[in-house]
């Protein structure tokens, strides 16, 4: 078991002298009681929850195991902590005022007052829908579980001797059972026949990810399309006229979202930024390309959008802009 004081034991400790420690722990084969104290001061406090996820960041772009950092400098370390909880300038010229206060105000319709024409068309031919921030787990007629992403949206067809399921916003878990009649996920015009039974469908600008948890599924872009086999531990996607190749991935990583957990490696901000839209219940709007483009690695509790976001605004850098309580405007 690794020496580590009980978080309940030492309530004086700073919250991010834990985190950094617990980094050491997490990455050096914790064991179960690990885990389970680690989880214990997480939930504590949610200042704890974002000491950890700046640590998380703090981690990967350095790109150092968290244990080198006991052998830093601690007046160094000190400061980088300090420039961390520094507060930064809230003033906008006046381009940047003039274009949040014009976001500001299409959102007001389209966020305050509940009104989106796309995804009220989606909603209005959906038998499940999972509202931002809410991962909702549901039992189809025959028994499968489909474990829906923040802000999804699925429509349930079971006829004709075929199950049918269409991914219509989002992403979806399912847990299929079998009866003897083809189970198929349709979403962004492909499809995924299920050979197996755990994977997750997940649309895309222009087509849909699947990964595969356990068994197998057949992924195929359209319906006259040639089928792409998955097995257990491998990712593909597909657009309007291919699947691509199968690609191995960490899928207890990527699907840790069930658990409360986004886990990213080098990740497009811009896609970070995307996956937090779905758990805050208002907009989050990214202006800066450049920032899009910076890849950020770690883990982040989808539960507190706002802290993943002070977190990767300590690190990374941007300034940030709030209005009307519900819409943040990065730049």
């Amino acid at each position: 078991m690794n020496a580590f004081p009980d978080p309940n034991a030492h309530p004086d400790i700073d919250p991010h002298t834990m985190a950094l420690s617990w980094l050491s722990v997490l990455h050096n084969q914790p064991t179960v009681a690990d885990q389970a104290r680690f989880s214990r001061w997480l939930h504590a406090d949610p200042a704890h929850a974002e000491a950890y996820a700046q640590a998380q960041v703090l981690w990967e772009l350095s790109e150092e195991p968290a244990a080198t950092l006991a052998d830093e400098d601690a007046a160094a370390l000190d400061a980088l902590l300090r420039k961390m909880d520094a507060p930064t300038p809230q003033r906008l010229p006046r381009w940047g005022a003039a274009l949040a206060m014009a976001a500001c105000l299409v959102l007001t319709v389209s966020v305050g007052l509940g009104w989106n024409p796309q995804r009220w068309t989606e909603d209005l031919g959906a038998d499940h829908v999972s509202a931002p921030g809410q991962v909702r787990t549901v039992t189809l007629a025959d028994g499968s579980q489909v474990t829906m992403d923040a802000d999804s949206a699925i429509a349930v067809h079971f006829d004709d001797g075929e199950r049918h399921v269409e991914l219509r916003r989002g992403a979806a878990f399912f847990q299929v059972t079998h009866t003897g009649e083809p189970f198929v996920v349709d979403g962004g015009r492909g499809e995924t026949r299920v050979l197996g039974t755990q994977f997750e469908v997940r649309l895309q600008p222009a087509g849909a990810q699947v990964t595969v948890l356990s068994g197998r599924v057949g992924v195929k872009a359209a319906a006259d399309a040639p089928q792409q086999i998955l097995t257990a531990g491998q990712r593909a996607s597909y657009d309007r006229e291919r699947t691509g190749d199968p690609q191995p991935i960490d899928s207890e990583s990527q699907l840790a979202w069930r658990q409360g957990w986004l886990n990213y490696a080098r990740t497009p901000l811009a896609d970070v930024i995307s996956d937090l839209n779905r758990y805050y219940p208002g907009r989050i709007i990214l202006l800066n390309d450049q920032l899009a483009a910076k890849t950020v690695s770690g883990s982040f509790p989808s539960r507190d959008p706002q802290a993943v976001l002070a977190a990767l605004k300590s690190v990374v850098g941007f300034q940030q802009y709030e209005a009307l309580g519900r819409v943040i405007v990065i730049r």
